[in-house]
């Protein structure tokens, strides 16, 4: 049996919530990596419907362990909310339930403060953030100045790191024309909000090394996709994490053999959210309609994504970058009743063609996109659960699709409910 890890194949809301839920059910351990709270899942689980963003997606489910690895910065009172709002949903959230790596990084009000501060005193490049502090987080995480989980149960310690981030933060909010942070103020909401954050911190490597060691299957869960990844995305309109899979090990304190395989979530058509360059955006009646069936708003922010034709390229690319094993096909039921589809197979660059999406962004700003022009289907594929449900065409389109990413489909999903999805090769079993 496999450890799998689940990411984005395109820029995230690619449906990862929904698939990680349907594979928990046979994993012992759930882990998320990176990221923060600017992630969103939806699940469906018997018609209840849970939102979550900073909480693994296995939390919903019962005798799971649920882990927010180091690679993950944390807001408290964000992860405060959300477990309150779970609980009211009638899931059982506690310690054994769930564990936070004392190592991760906190992210604190000023962060998000930062965050709107920049992006608005920004007129040339607005990176399209969600304004909740994440990529300032990772800066001070970088620089070595974080503050961690470990150090909310130490006043003194926590004291100090306080008076040294905000050296640099007040000198950058100078700059930016707004108010100085209050030192003693920012402690004393800290020392608050600690046993919320405390009740669940552990040694997280040591419950992952144990695991192992038990042969417990763990599901290691991405958020964003590859081309919001900081390295390998559409740079500089990305996320402030590595989203690939090879962060899965990084940013839960395992092995890079601890990764089996691969899952790679990839929705049938292509969205977007926020800034940045999007060769196959379509700003006609074609895209609204992607949107409105496909209901293509953000979870975190409810800002409406952007649609356009599936990228075969852009989606081969991540395939290679993120070392994806099999492809989740997912909202395939958007694409039903439209008479044709088109498909990316390559870029027009000037007078040159590219097989790849290019790293400049002026470049990638200016590629287009060359079309192949597939038969579409009639017939409903929604909640379909087997290849026998599917029109012929459908079929058609998702072997063309797996051709052209070089790839193979493992999984299809045809509607927001988790059995609603057809299996075609066990991720775990590879």
């Amino acid at each position: 049996m496999a450890n799998v890890a689940v990411v984005g194949s395109q820029w995230g809301d690619e449906g990862k919530g929904k698939l990680v839920d349907w594979l928990s059910e046979r994993a012992d351990v759930v882990v998320r990596f990176q990221g923060g709270h600017n992630a969103g899942h939806t699940l469906v689980i018997d018609g209840n419907v849970y939102k979550l963003s900073l909480l693994p997606s296995g939390v919903v489910r019962g005798g799971k362990m649920s882990i927010i690895g180091n690679g993950v910065v944390i807001d408290p009172w964000a992860l405060k909310k959300e477990i309150s709002t779970l609980r009211a949903q009638g899931v059982v959230i506690d310690k054994e339930s769930l564990k936070i790596a004392e190592n991760a990084t906190i992210i604190l009000p000023l962060h998000g403060e930062l965050d709107a501060l920049r992006e608005d005193a920004t007129a040339a490049v607005k990176i399209g953030t969600t304004r909740r502090g994440i990529g300032p987080a990772y800066e001070d995480k970088i620089a070595r100045r974080a503050i961690r989980v470990s150090d909310l149960g130490n006043e003194a310690l926590l004291k100090d790191k306080i008076a040294t981030l905000l050296m640099h933060h007040n000198a950058l909010r100078k700059g930016l024309g707004a108010d100085p942070i209050d030192g003693d103020k920012l402690l004393t909401e800290l020392l608050e909000i600690a046993p919320e954050v405390l009740e669940f911190s552990d040694i997280v490597w040591r419950r992952l090394d144990e695991a192992r060691k038990a042969r417990k299957l763990v599901l290691f869960e991405g958020a964003q996709g590859a081309m919001l990844d900081n390295d390998h995305g559409t740079y500089p309109f990305v996320t402030s994490s590595n989203t690939l899979a090879g962060q899965a090990a990084v940013g839960s304190g395992v092995g890079p053999g601890a990764v089996n395989y691969v899952l790679g979530i990839t929705k049938a058509y292509t969205t977007r959210v926020g800034e940045g360059p999007f060769p196959t955006e379509l700003l006609d009646e074609v895209g609204q309609g992607l949107g409105e069936r496909g209901r293509e708003f953000g979870v975190v922010t409810g800002r409406k994504r952007r649609c356009g034709w599936f990228d075969a390229v852009m989606v081969r690319q991540a395939v290679k970058t993120g070392g994806i094993s099999g492809i989740a096909l997912t909202k395939l039921d958007v694409l039903d009743g439209m008479d044709e589809l088109k498909v990316c197979v390559g870029y027009r660059l000037g007078d040159q063609t590219l097989d790849y999406y290019p790293s400049n962004m002026i470049d990638q700003a200016k590629v287009e996109p060359i079309y192949e022009t597939l038969e579409g289907w009639k017939d409903s594929t929604f909640g379909a659960r087997s290849w026998d449900d599917l029109p012929a065409t459908a079929v058609k389109y998702i072997r063309r699709v797996e051709e052209l990413i070089e790839a193979p489909i493992a999984l299809v999903s045809t509607s927001p409910e988790r059995e609603d999805t057809i299996l075609v090769r066990d991720p775990f079993s590879d």
